[in-house]
């Protein structure tokens, strides 16, 4: 310990432990003793997850970055929940909250910054505090206190259309609470997006089920003891019994300003990320302001904990910071996004659009002078590899500009990763670059799981995990072996789908929570619970021990979900042949229930859209037709084209044989929904070659049953699996494929990408020539499965709990009807 600087810093978070991290890699653990002061009793963690925290997609344990015992094992006195109040600069001493004090010879200043709080009246209680039911978004303890209140919430304001904000949306609406963003803009991601992509992402999180309300202004909170609702500048209010505030950030400057230091936004530093009042206190992350920026963003934290370490270990004391080009990969409620520079363009630029809003789908590029100084991506990065270098390396770009958004001339992956510079930025969650993934893999990484989790790459927002994987391929040469996890049926449990099945019949686990607590020791992933008791149902029929919480909405209820809370309501109407009886009874359900639309679905069928929750049982009742299953992982329906009856194409009776599938596999449990057709002939009316399962008459009297086809943002044609001679063989051999992608599917794989996993040649093996012996088997659970059939809108007179269709109303929501929880 003699002999070595004594470094302290201040703050615990991602730019201050990133800076430690940068500087023990330089040999700063022999030239310091270090101690570090953080506000939270945790080690340090990865903010940019908290939203899978909130969710439940990941246990706070899993987005620690760097766990207590690692200060320990580096040599460092962390002081955790422990506050710098002061700084002596001429004694050259920090004071804490705690009465301790400490003496410095080089400082660095890491302390980010707070949620901004607008000035909403009644947003304090009498107490001083914050009123009850007031959240902000920002750490640990905030995703738990969120999570306790969303639990129990009819209704959540989030005020904040940012990153921040549709972030904290996601995370509540998984407790199926109602949420509203509010945004005081006229588009959400302002920083991020223009207004057509902030308008294609409002329709998308509409489509999730959020509610978004646009050129808001919050003016006040609502209620006396507790919050009951937010007014708004227009004279408008909004019942809710929670406000989650994620409306900005505001630089954590105090205790420059207390130590004389000069402040502006944040504290001002010079291009050594050093004080430009004094050479030994150090400033980095959000809390310092470079050449009049301040930045939020990781990658710039990234590059500035560079510079400092570099400089203050004095392993490159002419290491400088120039500033950084904003450019981020996104995952905002799943949707992937990247943007980078400028996001509206100048009279004298080039910009070139690509724009597919029913898809989500948009692309814009700002050119200047040649060279590409903005772009956005939303729903498809396909191009975010190269338009990155183009973007970060000033690269000259081609004269079509075309070029840059499709696939026509630009390079190809292996050619552009031969040119990217290692120190290029892979992952902008967690730092990692192009040369970090290859270092891990010759240090013995040979899948992309095992350099994810020896680098973190790709364990952010996700969003450059595909990138990953390409590249880890390019390092291994082709050479990559296969990770395991791609056999799981959820990630929770890791055994492949056959083990995982056989573990659950031999030691007869009839519930979810029981396979937990036998195959991985007590420990739940609440991911993994709906793709469970799918598996559950599929293999116990109505033995299977029903957990209600292990369910989605659509599943605990029977129909499907839209954006503003009501239901579709589709009831079965076997290969789209119904009576005029029917759709008399359909015309006066929708009728008495005002039913806001009545649709013709693509597969030929009556979707009843807009229905409140508490009128579902009502409406079945009187519908007294069967569940169409629009709103489960289940098979779903079978369309059909007229067939022979009255087409002058037609080659077989495809009508007929669609109704006998529908009666056959009607409701059956799967890892994906399926969608089924039959064609007549082969001009495929139906569109039977691009459904899960499709059969096509041809000559002779015959069938060619296609497997694994798509016609949704996946286009994929089926292949054929085999020609069957009658009715009762296209049903026996479409039985066999679906019972085999029941039992070996992974949950939520459909049908296409199972087909290109299993490959058809082996298909063709196992379900037509039976060289496995286990065609019997699987036709005789299959047979199991149908047995056991129960059309589940018959709980419509039998609820399975008190509360499964009733809509719970919000505290000060009288008289307005709340929709489903």
């Amino acid at each position: 310990m003699s002999g070595k600087r004594r470094l302290v810093v201040v703050g615990n978070g991602m730019a201050g432990a990133r800076a430690v991290e940068e500087i023990l890699t330089r040999g700063g653990g022999e030239q310091f003793a270090i101690a570090m002061f953080g506000d939270e009793p945790y080690g340090n963690y990865n903010r940019i997850l908290l939203s899978h925290v909130l969710t439940g997609e990941q246990d706070p344990d899993e987005i620690v970055l760097n766990p207590i015992e690692w200060y320990a094992e580096n040599g460092i006195m962390l002081h955790s929940g422990v506050r710098i109040v002061e700084i002596d600069r001429p004694g050259k001493a920090v004071f804490c909250d705690n009465a301790l004090w400490l003496h410095y010879d080089q400082l660095v200043i890491a302390t980010g910054s707070r949620p901004f709080m607008p000035p909403l009246e009644g947003l304090v209680g009498r107490d001083g505090r914050y009123k009850p039911g007031i959240f902000v978004f920002r750490t640990l303890d905030d995703c738990r206190h969120i999570a306790a209140a969303a639990q129990s919430s009819g209704r959540a304001a989030v005020i904040g259309g940012g990153l921040l904000g549709l972030e904290a949306a996601r995370g509540v609406l998984g407790y199926s609470c109602e949420v509203h963003v509010i945004e005081l803009g006229p588009y959400l991601m302002t920083q991020q997006l223009d207004a057509p992509a902030g308008a294609i992402l409002k329709s998308t999180m509409e489509a999730m089920g959020v509610h978004v309300q646009l050129g808001k202004k919050s003016t006040a909170v609502l209620g006396e003891g507790r919050v009951e609702g937010l007014a708004f500048a227009d004279g408008g209010t909004l019942p809710c019994d929670m406000v989650v505030i994620a409306a900005g950030i505001v630089p954590n400057r105090e205790l420059g300003v207390r130590s004389g230091l000069t402040v502006e936004r944040a504290i001002v530093v010079d291009d050594h990320m050093r004080s430009v009042d004094d050479p030994d206190i150090y400033v980095v992350g959000e809390c310092a302001q470079h050449r009049g920026r301040v930045y939020g963003l990781v990658a710039p934290l990234w590059e500035q904990a560079r510079v400092l370490a570099d400089h203050i270990t004095g392993r490159d004391t002419g290491a400088a910071y120039h500033g950084s080009k904003l450019g981020t990969k996104l995952k905002v409620m799943g949707v992937e996004l990247a943007s980078m520079g400028t996001v509206e363009a100048e009279a004298s630029d080039e910009v070139v659009q690509f724009s597919e809003p029913r898809r989500g789908v948009y692309k814009k590029l700002i050119v200047r002078e040649g060279r590409l100084t903005g772009a956005i991506l939303l729903g498809d990065m396909s191009k975010a590899a190269f338009l990155t270098q183009a973007f970060e390396r000033d690269l000259p770009l081609p004269e079509a500009r075309r070029e840059l958004l499709f696939d026509i001339a630009a390079p190809s992956g292996p050619s552009t990763f031969q040119d990217m510079a290692d120190a290029l930025q892979i992952c902008n969650c967690n730092g990692v670059a192009k040369g970090d993934i290859g270092r891990s893999v010759r240090a013995g990484a040979r899948t992309a799981r095992a350099v994810m989790e020896a680098t973190r790459a790709g364990l952010g927002c996700g969003s450059c995990k595909g990138m990953v994987g390409e590249l880890v391929a390019w390092f291994c040469e082709g050479q990559v072996e296969e990770d395991p996890s791609v056999h799981y049926y959820v990630p929770g449990i890791p055994m492949p789908t056959p083990e995982l099945v056989r573990s659950i019949r031999e030691r007869s686990l009839r519930s979810v929570s029981r396979v937990f607590e036998v195959l991985t020791g007590g420990v739940e992933d609440a991911t993994s619970k709906p793709g469970l008791a799918s598996l559950l149902r599929t293999i116990w029929g109505r033995d299977y021990e029903d957990e209600r919480d292990a369910r989605f909405i659509n599943e605990r209820v029977h129909a499907n979900i839209q954006k503003d809370g009501t239901f579709s309501v589709i009831p079965q109407i076997p290969g789209g042949v119904t009576t005029p009886a029917q759709l008399k009874r359909i015309a006066e359900v929708a009728e008495r229930y005002r039913v806001p639309l009545v649709k013709i679905t693509g597969g030929q069928r009556i979707d009843l859209l807009g229905v409140e929750k508490d009128n579902l049982p009502g409406l079945w009742t009187e519908l007294g037709m069967p569940s169409g299953h629009a709103y489960g992982k289940s098979y779903r329906t079978c369309k059909s084209c007229v067939g022979t009856d009255f087409c002058r194409f037609g080659l077989g009776d495809s009508t007929r044989l669609a109704i006998q599938i529908e009666e056959r596999f009607q409701g059956l449990e799967s890892p994906g929904k399926m969608k089924l057709a039959t064609a007549g002939c082969p001009r495929n009316c139906s569109e039977a070659m691009v459904k899960d399962l499709g059969a096509v008459a041809v000559e002779g009297g015959r069938w060619e049953i296609y497997v694994g086809g798509a016609a949704g943002a996946h286009v994929r044609k089926g292949d054929v699996l085999c020609v069957a001679e009658s009715h009762d063989e296209v049903i026996r051999m479409m039985g066999r494929f679906i019972q085999y992608y029941r039992e070996n599917a992974r949950y939520l794989e459909r049908s296409y990408s199972f087909v290109e996993r299993i490959g058809i040649e082996r298909l063709r093996a196992v379900l037509v020539e039976d060289r496995e012996g286990i065609a019997a088997g699987l036709e005789q659970a299959l047979e199991a499965s149908i047995s056991d059939y129960r059309d589940p809108w018959l709980e419509a007179g039998r609820p399975v709990t008190a509360n499964q269709f009733a809509t719970l109303l919000p505290k000060g929501a009288s008289g307005e009807a709340a929709r489903a929880r």
